[in-house]
């Protein structure tokens, strides 16, 4: 999964961030379980970047949760 930016989260709609939540959240999950066992190698820069990519959809899903 690439990188998300903050302007393209404000452009899906609700069931849509939900959708890449969850793909993000599987994917996060996986890498951690690999990093556990100890074989994650090139993946390892990717967990950081997900982690943020996951708080972006979780801020926009807030902010439309107020409107």
């Amino acid at each position: 999964m690439a990188r998300i930016k903050m302007k393209t989260v404000r452009e899906l709609n609700g069931n849509d961030l939900k959708d890449r939540l969850q793909q993000a959240r599987s994917e996060l999950s996986k890498l951690k379980t690999e990093a556990a066992k100890g074989t994650l190698r090139k993946e390892s820069g990717k967990m950081n970047p997900l982690k943020r990519d996951i708080a972006r959809i979780l801020t926009r899903l807030n902010e439309m949760k107020k409107q």
